[in-house]
């Protein structure tokens, strides 16, 4: 059974089984302090995550992931550059690039393409696989063909898209980009944190199970799904 708790913006914590048949923690996109999120920094202490994955490093994805990093133990997941960026910051990175599973031994963690822009190295996605789940939080990212090789070589069973627009996907792309990647669930995300990339994630919802057969899961911040 996998858990994934939406906490604005493109802040998620997902517990799922590890490849070793323990329990993981991990949250995505980090930024604690979003003016949707319903918790604050303070409410991980105490607390154990195993790793936190960094789409790229604006500051609304990589948020406060170094504090975080250093309150809980745990290791920061992304691109080369920004994983070097924080273990300059004295905490835990594992970093590597697109392309094939990265080496870690409880989850399979890889780096897929995003269309975005990013200050040190390139924005990524990721999928995540588990015993109990498989994920892709596509990051900030537009529409791109090659979404249909996600779908085909990963199979996620959930995906979490951008659907403000703006600066990523609004939701007629985030509509095609389901029919590319085929999840069994979609979550929408990256919407309606500021006026500019204001959505309905109502609408998606509406035509997306109009068109195919995935359901999509619309999360308030702080309310939770869980698979399957």
């Amino acid at each position: 059974m996998g858990v994934i708790k939406y906490l604005g913006h493109s802040f998620f914590e997902v517990t799922l089984t590890g490849l070793d048949a323990s329990p993981k923690t991990i949250v995505i996109d980090p930024w604690v302090e979003n003016p949707l999120s319903p918790v604050k920094l303070r409410d991980y202490e105490n607390r154990k995550l195993d790793y936190i994955l960094v789409t790229h490093d604006h500051g609304d994805h990589i948020g406060e992931a170094v504090k975080l990093a250093k309150m809980t133990g745990a290791t920061i997941v992304g691109v080369y550059e920004v994983t070097l960026y924080a273990e300059e910051e004295g905490v835990k990175g594992i970093g590597g690039n697109i392309g094939g599973a990265l080496k870690i031994p409880d989850l399979e963690i890889v780096l897929t393409p995003a269309t975005h822009s990013s200050s040190r190295g390139v924005p990524v996605g990721f999928i995540v696989r588990g015993l109990d789940l498989s994920f892709y939080h596509a990051g900030d990212t537009g529409l791109f063909s090659d979404m249909i090789f996600i779908g085909e070589l990963y199979k996620p069973d959930v995906a979490m898209l951008p659907i403000g627009g703006h600066f990523t996907m609004g939701i007629r792309e985030a509509v095609k980009a389901v029919e590319l990647i085929k999840p069994k669930i979609v979550i929408p995300m990256h919407y309606n944190t500021f006026p500019v990339i204001q959505a309905d994630p109502l609408i998606f919802k509406k035509i997306v199970e109009e068109i195919t057969s995935v359901k999509v899961i619309v999360l308030k911040p702080g309310e939770t799904y869980v698979y399957p």
